[in-house]
């Protein structure tokens, strides 16, 4: 398996330049560390459920999310998965790119099981994909896809014969949630683990952190927590909580174990 880097970053709602220069420094430092690919929030460009999706969501073609990205793929000769806000014609999709260290694009998803809020900004999409790449078969899923029922996605990947699922995300609590009382996480756990455990996977999921600015959610906060789960089910690798904890986790997976490393979180912006 690859050496992954879960970038863990700042998404600012409707600041599109903002997260993409942000997206950008991120990859360089994770390249530079030795990843070999890197993973990236949901809605990266844009935020989940920003109002400004109407109006700036991106071609998946030559948008400036998916150029920037596919530059950085290039340059870095890193694989890159990231979740963009698409339009295709006048629909608009949660979508997400898998983009190999040639800078070609090999994958693009759009979210199937997308939470019935958000549906009023983005269309489901009506496939499932996996891409062969130098360490076996990655498939792609966004988010709440993980909990489809009866893991429904996720399973479908497995049987597609994905040996790493990644799937960018965007994991929200309310402004009052207490992380003591009730440590966040459980629910993915829950998800991912009986499915890498059933098929010998690994599965990562990435979630931004900020807070919700606007859309039907506004006002809470995205918190990480990040996570990665090996093959046996067990959680390999899990990002620090808080709206503010903008950090790179990376993960050397090898055959036979995964050996967790986290360095230095790379300074925000």
């Amino acid at each position: 398996m690859p050496r992954l880097a879960l970038i863990q970053m700042r998404v600012e709602g409707g600041q599109p330049e903002a997260n993409l220069r942000r997206a950008q420094d991120r990859i360089a430092t994770a390249a530079d560390a030795g990843a070999e690919m890197v993973v990236l929030p949901e809605a990266l460009n844009l935020g989940w459920t920003h109002p400004s999706a109407r109006d700036w969501a991106e071609s998946a073609d030559d948008g400036p999310t998916p150029r920037l990205l596919s530059e950085a793929a290039r340059r870095h000769r890193v694989w890159i998965c990231a979740g963009f806000v698409e339009r295709q014609g006048d629909q608009v999709f949660n979508a997400a790119l898998l983009i190999d260290s040639q800078g070609e694009r090999r994958l693009l998803y759009r979210k199937l099981h997308e939470l019935d809020l958000a549906r009023e900004f983005y269309q489901v999409g009506d496939r499932l994909g996996v891409v062969e790449t130098p360490w076996g078969r990655v498939g792609v899923m966004i988010c709440a896809d993980a909990f489809a029922p009866g893991q429904v996605i996720s399973r479908t990947l497995g049987w597609m014969g994905a040996r790493l699922i990644v799937s960018p995300c965007a994991w929200a609590v309310t402004a009052e949630h207490d992380p003591v009382a009730e440590p966040y996480g459980q629910l993915w756990e829950d998800h991912y683990g009986p499915v890498a455990r059933e098929f010998g996977l690994y599965i990562a999921g990435v979630s931004n952190v900020g807070s919700l600015t606007a859309g039907p959610w506004q006002g809470r906060r995205c918190i990480g927590c990040s996570l990665l789960v090996g093959p046996d089910g067990r959680v390999i690798l899990k990002g620090p909580y808080g709206e503010d904890a903008d950090t790179i986790l990376h993960a050397d997976c090898e055959l036979g174990g995964v050996r967790p490393r986290v360095p230095d979180a790379p300074p925000r912006r």
